[in-house]
C-alpha cells in the first residue's frame, strides 16, 4: 500500500533544487557543512547540478527518450528543475562515456514521484545551463 500523505522523495529533491538554485559563478572558497554551494571541496567554480537517477516502484532504472542531433536517445541521468508537492520537472542529462562528462539538454519531464521508490544521487558537477 502507497502513503500518498508524504512523498519523501520530493522532500530529496526539493533540498537539491534549493542547492541548485542557490550556487553562483563566484569562487568557492568555504568548507564545512554550512558551505553555500553544492561539491565536495574548494574549488574555481562552483559546482551547479547533483545529478540523479531515479528507479520505479518494481525496481527498474527509470529512463526518457530526447532527440540528440537528430538521433532518439535514451538517458536515466536527470537534473531537478522545480519540485511541487510529488511532480518535479526534470531536465534530461547527457553522459559522454568517452570523456565521462555529463551535459544538460533542452528536454524536460515532468515526474510523479509517488510513482518512485529511490533516488540516487550521482557526484556534483557544472553543467552550462541554457
Amino acid at each position: 500500500m502507497v502513503n500518498n500523505d508524504s512523498c519523501c522523495i520530493a522532500k530529496i529533491l526539493k533540498v537539491i533544487e534549493v542547492l541548485q538554485n542557490n550556487t553562483s559563478d563566484e569562487p568557492c572558497d568555504n568548507a564545512g557543512c554550512d558551505k553555500p554551494f553544492l561539491g565536495p571541496t574548494r574549488h574555481n567554480k562552483c559546482y551547479n547540478t547533483r545529478p540523479i537517477t531515479l528507479y520505479t516502484r518494481n525496481g527498474n532504472l527509470f529512463t526518457a527518450e530526447y532527440t540528440n542531433n537528430g538521433i532518439d536517445t535514451i538517458s536515466s541521468i536527470f537534473r531537478v528543475e522545480h519540485v511541487d508537492n510529488c511532480c518535479a520537472k526534470l531536465r534530461i542529462l547527457a553522459y559522454d562515456t568517452a570523456t565521462r562528462t555529463y551535459s544538460a539538454t533542452n528536454s524536460f519531464i515532468t515526474v510523479n514521484l509517488k510513482c518512485m521508490c529511490v533516488v540516487a544521487c550521482l557526484n556534483d558537477v557544472s553543467l552550462d545551463i541554457c
